[in-house]
């Protein structure tokens, strides 16, 4: 029950996620945001809510986690999302699921993008390990955040090079 839970609130967040996104990426390309290509963005859209997913579905065949262990799960999930909220507060109308890049803006250097270069990305990385402990996800969940974190090296380097960091 604990991993099905998650489940729905960690898709309704997605959606919502979704829709800020959606907002902004019609903003960007009306101000003539360029996207780059991107190898990562298909496997990430669906790769993404999959994981959670499937973890959910695992915590639902094996057994809810130990209590300790939904805690532990719980707050890191709540971390994550808050790192980013953060991000995209930081970002504006700049954060959006695909890689837009507009022409000639600065490089934000502001918020958690003061402490870490990708604290989206760690964020994301976070909202899976959560999902996985609490869920009691020990098969999936360290497959998925794996996965995932190679789609991200991938993404990372596409949104570099797009930036100009490479």
């Amino acid at each position: 029950m604990t991993a099905l839970v998650a489940l729905v609130v960690a898709l309704l967040l997605m959606l919502v996620e979704l829709r800020i996104s959606r907002a902004h990426e019609r903003v960007l390309r009306a101000r003539g945001a360029i996207a780059p290509a991107d190898p990562a963005y298909e496997a990430m859209r669906w790769g993404y809510p999959g994981a959670f997913i499937v973890m959910a579905i695992e915590g639902g065949v094996f057994g809810p986690a130990p209590r300790l262990a939904v805690a532990v799960g719980v707050t890191v999930f709540v971390l994550a999302k808050l790192l980013k909220a953060w991000a995209i507060r930081t970002l504006g109308v700049r954060w959006t699921f695909r890689v837009l890049v507009l022409p000639g803006a600065p490089l934000v250097t502001a918020g958690p993008y003061r402490l870490l270069r990708h604290p989206n990305y760690v964020a994301v990385i976070g909202e899976l390990v959560g999902m996985a402990i609490l869920a009691g996800a020990r098969a999936s969940g360290p497959v998925a955040v794996a996965w995932f974190g190679f789609l991200l090296t991938r993404r990372i380097a596409a949104e570099e090079r797009a930036l100009g960091l490479r």
